[in-house]
């Protein structure tokens, strides 16, 4: 299966100079538990911004650039890969991280979105890509907890593919 997971504003920013315009412990957790033992997949520029692999992850970066990265990261530089993957492994939920691009590139082959939906607007640079709810069903909508450390209205929202 592949996943989008993505935290996002009402406008649909999703980044601003390589980087969140938000902090959102409670997001960061949701994420760690989702993507933990699995493959996560995301561009050049949010591997950068990331410092490195995260841990207990396979970490895969899709780019056609050149890059310097150790070992334990994978770079492919066709999209077709992914759905190879996807094919032959249907049991696994690979998980697209981002970047922008990245996610304008997949919207269209996958087959589930996590999105983190942030009732607020911020500054940005780096979108999520508008989507059709005639081809995605919402399948859970549960509200985040508000308090001193998560200071926003905020969703966990899935959609799967109709």
């Amino acid at each position: 299966m592949i996943s989008l997971l993505v935290a996002m504003d009402k406008n649909h920013v999703i980044g601003l100079n390589n980087g969140m315009p938000w902090h959102l412990p409670k997001d960061l957790r949701f994420f760690k538990e989702k993507t933990t033992g699995n493959t996560i997949i995301m561009g050049r520029k949010t591997y950068n911004s990331m410092g490195g692999a995260l841990p207990n992850r396979e970490n895969v970066v899709l780019t056609r650039s050149k890059l310097e990265i150790p070992e334990n990261v994978k770079v492919i530089d066709q999209l077709q890969i992914i759905t190879e993957w996807n094919t032959n492994h249907p049991e696994k939920e690979y998980f697209i991280i981002g970047g922008g691009n990245i996610f304008n590139q997949v919207i269209d082959i996958a087959d589930r979105m996590y999105i983190t939906w942030i009732d607020e607007s911020f500054d940005g640079d780096t979108y999520f890509p508008t989507f059709s709810k005639d081809e995605w069903h919402l399948t859970s909508k549960v509200k985040g907890e508000r308090n001193d450390t998560n200071p926003y209205d905020y969703y966990f929202l899935q959609y799967d593919r109709k």
